[in-house]
């Protein structure tokens, strides 16, 4: 048994009892010896066998008793960490460390994130792990901006990998060296430049120079050496890194390749005799060793730059934001960096200026320009009491509005949060890649052992040149690399091309559920229709003496019912009393009838706002009424009856107005193959003319909230997977039910969205676009992959020497080292391709 201890801070406590709850919970844990919670500090002491529970447990224990635990996260960067042939070692490591919740590292950003417990762990037991797992933390950059710290990373990479590959490549000029024949057999460059200099030296000098070939190799040495220990410094440092801590990678197989050329080239310097004595040619290959770490400094330069270009996107969102802002302060008008802006400050924006945070408008009047969150091309109006949202502009009046949310908790801190969560995730489709790169190196070191062995014992004269070149061409065309990146990659990629187009995806997982979904399930109001109903008509009935019924009297009963209620119909209701200056009477004794309406007392009288369903299951006296409201539900339109005790009063009809491009996201939807259904409260004659319009054929009508899950259930069990789209509310059990969940909703309410996809605009056509996109996502990671797989399948064998029996030609480690660099460099450049998608009906 293995005893841990920990102190979690522990939120949501009101009372003694709470704590005891808390205290209850945890003990009766798995693994959990003893807990104590202290209601005074908020804080629970737990002792357990970390071989039995693990922190995350823990927190979901407490979750799982009411209350919540307090945690923070921090992302960092990690050398070398895109060379890795899985990043699960790392994770592991991560996770095991006392106080961490939750590790994820994502190699096409080579960063962390880390979720802890405040106070039960140290950035020093982070970066302590980091380097148990055979890694080293970046050099910390100072800056929250998640677009600046991501630009100022690939800057020093790019800078760094230039000038090496600049050494690398003066170096590989001097040695270069041409191929002789098919066995390999080089003749150096320099050699040849230097050659004549020298005879013309002794010849100057009176033969006094006595020119020594060996010499000239030991120079060769000497230049190579700088190649090795400055340009390649990081191959042999995480080879010898991953040795100590009995790991193998990418730097592992450079680091033994080069390493074993440069090493029989030092013999054949230094001791020649022991290859003349076997009657073989003591050759070097210094040139081989600086042109195999040119090419792939190379190939890794031009990676890095193409990365730079997958992340476009959050640089995109976060070049939204507002630099400045004119902030109240002591009295006067000052002008402050955003950062510095807190909640509760008096923030002044003039016409044409970006809002700089969240708030709420105390002061003037203007019109606001949303288009970057809602899509919607018409300034939005703005009086006092309305909210702001950051980073959208300001186009006519000047404002003040009080500061609510700012920084990562502003709605555009929000939705880069989101994107960064989405491209730190992984998909399901890499756990194959992620299985096969964790034996990948083991298997490469032996094969090109073994080829060495084949060639030594079995290849022609001279068998120990054939077989190194063998060994060394093996280890350096073996790229685990492509298969690391080729999900990574494509998902951020993929991410970020959704964001600009206004779709947030939680995770990578969802993007590939997304891709599998064959129907499609859709919510009639707020989805398909406007959400913003209005009355069109008022039909009321008469009175026993024979006179109707006013309609601002029905208006009067109804919206003193409706105040209360927060359903899209009350609003349209009150809308139509506001209109009318109808005053609004006190309510008592108000209720909801879940999917049948409201209902409450008004002046002794007891009011109700209910459908026509409800009305005739309980066979209320419409009169003439009935023919009414049929006759309006068959143009679309949803009837309201509005009953004062007990006896029918009016018929309110409403109607929501179509989305201009609902008909057309459906019919791209129809044309992706997918089943379309609509699902709808109302009554069957008024989803019907709804579906009619939009060319839906399947409508599922006069549906509870709390049914909508169980009708995705079924769906599932008809086969494929459901998609359900919703505004987040009403629908959320659906949402959650179904295989995706996707929510409409507005940048404002953003990050209280539960869904896998979001869609920060109303447009329908969005579904449309994420689940293209998802598909051509999940399509770059196939070809990725393949492509990753068939290299190695193939070109492995090649470096081996399977070709050389048939054709006598032997590839050459230089050649090799090409390849590899053109591997992973073409997955990334692949991945990019998704920069260029467009959805269906943009076409």
């Amino acid at each position: 048994m293995s005893k841990a201890r920990i102190v979690l801070p522990i939120e949501g406590m009101s009372c003694a009892s709470c704590a005891a709850t808390v205290q209850e919970a945890l003990t009766g844990a798995t693994g959990v010896a003893a807990a104590t919670v202290n209601y005074a500090t908020a804080k629970a002491a737990v002792d357990y066998d970390d071989a039995q529970t693990g922190v995350a447990e823990l927190i979901k224990t407490v979750r799982a008793a009411g209350y919540d635990c307090g945690s923070a996260s921090v992302t960092f960067g990690v050398e070398q960490l895109h060379y890795a042939p899985s990043v699960a070692p790392l994770e592991q490591v991560l996770g095991r460390v006392k106080g961490v919740v939750r590790a994820a590292a994502n190699q096409a950003t080579e960063t962390v994130t880390v979720d802890y417990v405040p106070g039960a762990t140290t950035a020093a037991a982070l970066e302590q792990a980091v380097a148990q797992a055979g890694f080293q933390v970046a050099e910390p950059i100072p800056t929250e901006d998640p677009a600046e710290r991501e630009r100022i990373m690939r800057q020093r990479e790019i800078k760094t990998l230039t000038w090496k590959f600049v050494v690398a490549m003066l170096g590989s000029m001097l040695l270069m060296a041409e191929q002789a024949d098919s066995t390999f057999r080089p003749v150096d460059l320099l050699g040849r430049l230097l050659m004549p200099l020298a005879a013309r030296l002794d010849a100057t000098l009176g033969g006094r120079l006595a020119l020594d070939p060996r010499w000239l190799k030991v120079g060769l040495a000497l230049l190579t050496l700088p190649v090795m220990v400055w340009s390649g410094r990081q191959f042999y440092r995480g080879a010898w890194t991953g040795f100590r801590h009995r790991t193998a990678d990418m730097n592992t197989l450079i680091a033994v390749g080069t390493g074993a050329a440069f090493l029989y080239s030092l013999v054949a310097t230094l001791a020649p005799g022991v290859f003349t004595r076997a009657g073989l040619p003591a050759d070097t290959y210094y040139e081989a060793v600086s042109a195999i770490i040119a090419l792939i400094l190379l190939g890794r330069l031009l990676e890095a730059r193409a990365k730079g270009r997958t992340s476009r996107a959050i640089r995109r969102l976060a070049g939204l934001r507002a630099r400045t802002a004119h902030v109240m302060r002591d009295g006067r008008e000052t002008e402050l960096a955003v950062e510095a802006v807190v909640p509760g400050d008096l923030v002044i924006v003039k016409p044409g200026e970006k809002i700089p945070v969240d708030g709420v408008v105390t002061e003037g009047a203007s019109a606001v320009d949303e288009s970057m969150l809602t899509g919607e091309p018409l300034p939005v109006p703005k009086k006092i009491g309305d909210e702001v949202v950051g980073a959208t502009v300001n186009t006519t009046g000047s404002v003040t509005f009080r500061a609510l949310r700012v920084g990562k908790d502003s709605a555009l801190g929000q939705i880069v949060q989101l994107v960064e969560d989405a491209q730190s995730t992984k998909a399901p489709i890499q756990r194959l890649a992620d299985r096969v790169a964790g034996v990948f190196v083991p298997i490469v070191i032996a094969l090109a052992i073994a080829a060495f062995v084949a060639w030594f014992d079995f290849g022609p004269e001279p068998a120990v040149l054939f077989a190194t070149i063998a060994l060394i061409t093996v280890l350096i065309i073996a790229c685990p690399c492509a298969l690391g990146l080729a999900t990574p990659t494509a998902i951020l990629v993929g991410t970020g091309k959704a964001a600009e187009s206004g779709i947030l995806v939680r995770s990578g997982e969802a993007l590939e559920r997304l891709s599998r979904v064959r129907a499609v399930l859709l919510d009639k109001t707020g989805t398909i229709t406007e959400g913003k109903p209005t009355v069109t008509h008022i039909v009321t009935a008469k009175r026993p003496d024979g006179t109707p019924i006013a309609p601002a009297e029905v208006l009067k009963w109804a919206a003193a019912v409706e105040q209360r209620s927060e359903h899209p119909l009350a609003a349209a209701i009150l809308r139509a009393a506001k209109d009318k200056q109808v005053d609004l009477l006190p309510v008592e004794k108000f209720a909801i009838m879940e999917g049948r309406g409201a209902r409450g007392t008004v002046d002794r009288r007891i009011i109700e706002v209910i459908s026509l369903r409800h009305a005739r299951e309980r066979s209320l006296e419409l009169g003439s009424l009935g023919p009414d409201a049929d006759r309006l539900a068959a143009q679309g339109r949803t009837p309201v009856i509005v009953v004062v005790n007990n006896t029918v009063y009016a018929v309110i009809a409403i109607s929501d107005p179509i989305k201009p491009t609902a008909k057309d996201a459906i019919l791209h939807l129809k044309k992706l193959g997918l089943a379309v259904t609509m699902v709808s409260g109302d009554s069957r004659k008024g989803a019907e003319a709804v579906a009619k319009e939009v060319a839906i054929e399947d409508v599922i009508p006069e549906v509870l909230p709390s049914q909508k899950a169980e009708l995705v259930k079924k769906l599932q069990q008809r086969g494929g997977h459901v998609a359900m789209v919703g505004d987040g509310i009403n629908d959320a059990p659906a949402l959650a039910q179904a295989d995706v969940g996707i929510a409409i909703g507005t940048g404002t309410d953003i990050a209280m969205e539960a869904s896998d996809v979001t869609l920060i605009r109303g447009d329908l056509r969005g579904v449309v676009t994420a689940i293209q996109l998802s598909r051509r996502t999940l399509r770059t990671i196939r070809w990725n992959l393949l492509w990753a797989f068939a290299y190695n399948v193939v070109l492995i064998p090649v470096a081996a020497g399977v070709l050389y029996p048939f054709t006598g030609w032997l590839l050459s480690p230089v050649l090799a080292s090409a390849a590899m660099a053109w591997s992973s460099l073409s997955v990334v450049l692949n991945s990019l391709t998704l920069r260029r998608f467009k959805p269906a009906w943009a076409t």
